[in-house]
């Protein structure tokens, strides 16, 4: 029974360290954008692809981007 105490902990101790946080991008037109997880930057188009608060994949010109703060 001790067994299955631990195991049902170590389970949920990886789902919680798991779990992505959420960043804050602010443009340089003053809009703050709220994004699950870290955005990405691609470096050859010099876009930026983040996930919004509703789950839509998005991008966003990386020259508009002012900065990417972890929330």
């Amino acid at each position: 029974m001790k067994w299955m105490f631990g195991a049902v902990a170590l389970v949920l101790a990886t789902l919680v360290s798991g779990c992505s946080s959420d960043y804050v991008m602010a443009t340089k037109d003053g809009k703050m954008i709220m994004t699950q997880g870290k955005p990405e930057i691609d470096k050859e188009t010099g876009l930026v692809k983040y996930t919004d608060n509703a789950g839509h994949e998005l991008q966003i010109n990386g020259d508009d981007v002012s900065s990417i703060v972890e929330r």
